[in-house]
């Protein structure tokens, strides 16, 4: 069963390179947290707050976003160059 972490404060946590695939994070809190290297496909990812988020060598294919959201709409965020399934 995919991990639901909806409305959240995970705020500086290190999801370094862990299974979040299909995990719901609508609404959560990702302030700072490290996902490098984390497996986010499918993720819902929709309202998440991702100020600072490290998403180095992430996979976001097909995770569930608010429509349109780019590298632009992350402020802060690091590693996006290597992140899969983020629009331009």
């Amino acid at each position: 069963m995919p991990d639901d972490y909806s409305g959240q404060d995970l705020s500086g946590r290190d999801f370094w390179g862990q299974d979040l695939s299909l995990a719901n994070l609508r609404g959560a809190d990702l302030t700072n947290a490290n996902l490098t290297g984390a497996d986010l496909q499918g993720a819902n990812l929709f309202r998440a707050t991702l100020f600072g988020t490290d998403f180095t060598r992430a996979d976001l294919t097909y995770a569930v976003r608010r429509p349109g959201i780019s590298r632009s709409d992350m402020d802060g965020a690091t590693g996006l160059d290597k992140v899969k399934g983020l629009l331009d």
